[in-house]
């Protein structure tokens, strides 16, 4: 196993782990090929601790995110030669740490808060809505064998109502006051006094224990109704403004909801303590405007979930503690918030159906109109999640399913989007189960191969029954019109090219799908060597884009890649080409003419030695075709011109004749 490394507090996973302070000294510290950074904070239970990654993907730092940030589940990271982070969808719980906390004064609080893995051992200390965690420590999550606190200023509890301490005059209206209240710790004893809507005087007190002064506070004086008495709507631009009645005014929504609110509620007469704000995006047919909060939540910001979603669209506010408290808040979250289980529907998505083999560029050309839309290569979509507007972050590209024929995309990403969706960085990959991509059409090419019968068998005996079209190209003369006229039987608009020489796994997943938030491209696949071991794309399986094959002209030493193209890891099957000397021969020869002109690289590099050197065949014509394509590269100086003649059957046989005295055998 490799190395274990952490910082901060020890996570007792290995007896091997060792402390360091950050990747880079952990590193300068490493005796093995990758290392393990790792935390206490996260549930490994599931986790393999055994995992490698594939040799292609070697100089990744390999990120296994948590369920509460991109970076805190655990990463593998190499000794040297790093490239760039390589994100899994694997998601680590965060492990349960219910003795850590401790309540110091009754409340209520959210713990499922989590202190930063990388922190040295702390007692985090928060505090309430009415005072700092300084001022009055209410709750503390303390990490095993810590010593030293940290005052937060977020998330605060929430203290609750305590009526034993206060003395209310029979003429007070208890509903318009917010017995939650508490005095500042550092005070001396007082008793406080509230005042009413007319005179500092009149109000409830809060009488400290041994005082004798009384201090009189100001503070948010709530009138005895509680019932909106206007209604403002948020335009999404989506073109459904102006539908909700007695709507008093519409604004523009901003960016995000804690701005957009905060400039509307500036801007609201002093004569409405409590309204409601909607949004043009959302349907209010059956909505009921005569709701109001109880009398202890009367100050809370009141959130209406859109379409199950709990960030929803939908505002009951009180006024002027809203206009007060807003202006410290960097995020709405962080609000005294309600969130209430009263539903209101979004309207439906737009949906944009387009005939592009992938979304990148339809999403580029689009007029949007609102914030969200629906793309959609294949047929229609009914029921879809709900994406929340609070803020960039939340306005996800939400993929529906595996190959991502539906993707719900907001507005803000386009600007982002140059090559693929995922230019932009906020991607939600929670809901690709929701619908199903129709399954690739699948072309097997033959063009005499003696093992092509038996591949065929087996590629019938192999797929599912009607899972996927099966189609078969035979005799076609050229690769080029050999791959263009499978590109033509294929209805869908990637096939998955089955070439004669290779016996197809059964493992092989046909529900496979090509990516269609990227730009268009070709997928190679893996294929078993059994000639000389490798494992790699040559003679593997190939999901082609037709539109990319149709359009190549062959101009390259290799149709596949001379298209944008990527390599999936997966084993498509084993290649079988040692049926005869020619086609041993030739096989070798053409694959290493590519690699030897692929490099310097030092994968390839690899492969063409092991092309060299290995070969379990009688006669070794694999090898000695690998040989003579070497020899055959050097003499030309890589002249490209001289290389593509290995494209052409009758010069290869004209060459192989020459020098080794073979004659072809079809």
């Amino acid at each position: 196993m490799f190395d274990v490394f952490y910082s901060g507090v020890k996570p007792n996973l290995f007896p091997h782990e060792q402390p360091a302070k950050d990747i880079e000294h952990a590193r300068e510290m490493c005796g093995t090929r990758y290392f393990w950074w790792v935390n206490y904070l996260t549930d490994y239970t599931a986790f393999d601790f055994l995992w490698e990654p594939v040799p292609w993907q070697a100089n990744y730092i390999h990120a296994w995110p948590s369920t509460v940030a991109e970076f805190y589940g655990c990463c593998l990271v190499p000794r040297t030669q790093i490239a760039e982070y390589h994100m899994h969808d694997q998601i680590l719980p965060i492990a349960t740490k219910t003795d850590n906390w401790h309540e110091l004064i009754p409340c209520q609080f959210d713990h499922t808060w989590t202190p930063s893995p990388w922190d040295p051992p702390l007692i985090y200390v928060f505090g309430n809505q009415w005072w700092s965690a300084v001022k009055q420590p209410t709750v503390e999550y303390r990490v095993p064998g810590a010593t030293e606190k940290k005052y937060m200023l977020y998330p605060r509890a929430e203290l609750q109502v305590d009526m034993t301490p206060w003395v209310v005059p029979d003429t007070v209206d208890t509903t318009s006051f917010d017995f939650s209240w508490r005095p500042d710790p550092g005070d001396p004893p007082y008793i406080y006094q509230f005042g009413t809507q007319h005179q500092r005087t009149g109000g409830p007190q809060y009488p400290v224990p041994g005082a004798t002064e009384t201090k009189y506070v100001d503070q948010i004086r709530i009138r005895s109704t509680r019932v909106a008495t206007a209604i403002y709507e948020i335009d999404h631009l989506d073109g459904n403004s102006g539908q909700i009645p007695d709507t008093t005014r519409t604004v523009r929504y901003f960016d995000n909801y804690l701005d957009t609110l905060k400039r509307l509620v500036k801007s609201i007469p002093e004569e409405h303590e409590f309204v409601w704000i909607c949004s043009s995006i959302c349907d209010y047919s059956n909505f009921d405007f005569t709701w109001h909060p109880e009398v202890w939540q009367a100050t809370m910001l009141h959130v209406f979930p859109s379409s199950g979603e709990k960030f929803g669209d939908t505002f009951f506010v009180h006024v002027p503690t809203f206009r007060l408290r807003a202006e410290r808040l960097e995020l709405l979250d962080w609000y005294d918030i309600n969130y209430m289980n009263i539903d209101v529907p979004r309207r439906p998505l737009p949906i944009i159906q387009h005939d592009q083999d992938t979304h990148v560029a339809a999403i580029k050309q689009q007029d949007f109109k609102g914030p969200l839309a629906i793309f959609s290569t294949n047929g229609q979509v009914s029921e879809v999640p709900t994406v929340p507007l609070w803020r960039e972050k939340t306005k996800t590209i939400v993929p529906l399913s595996l190959g991502a024929s539906h993707v719900i995309v907001p507005k803000t990403a386009v600007p982002y989007i140059k090559t693929q969706a995922y230019d932009y960085p906020y991607i939600d990959r929670t809901q690709r189960h929701m619908y199903n991509d129709q399954p690739l059409d699948v072309v097997f090419i033959d063009n005499g191969e003696p093992n092509a019968e038996d591949n065929w068998k087996t590629l019938l005996q192999t797929i599912p029954l009607g899972r996927n079209m099966i189609h078969r190209s035979s005799g076609v003369t050229g690769r080029v019109a050999a791959y263009q006229a499978a590109a033509r039987l294929s209805t869908t608009p990637w096939f998955l090219a089955v070439f004669a020489k290779l016996q197809v796994s059964e493992s092989f997943d046909w529900t496979w799908q090509p990516d269609r938030l990227q730009e268009p491209k070709h997928y190679i696949f893996h294929a078993h060597n059994p000639i000389n071991g490798l494992e790699y794309g040559h003679q593997a399986m190939i999901a082609y884009n037709c539109g990319l094959v149709l359009g190549n002209s062959g101009t390259g030493l290799d149709f596949t890649l001379d298209d944008a193209h990527e390599v999936v890891p997966i084993l498509s099957g084993t290649a079988y080409y040692d049926s005869s000397a020619w086609m041993s021969w030739r096989t070798a020869f053409r694959e290493c003419i590519k690699l030897k002109h692929s490099l310097p690289d030092v994968e390839n590099e690899y492969r063409l030695n092991q092309w060299l050197t290995r070969d379990n065949t009688e006669g070794q014509w694999s090898k000695k075709g690998a040989e003579d394509a070497v020899e055959y590269y050097d003499t030309v100086s890589g002249n490209f011109a001289e290389l593509r003649k290995s494209y052409d059957w009758a010069w290869l046989a004209s060459y192989a004749l020459i020098k080794r005295n073979l004659t072809p055998d079809q």
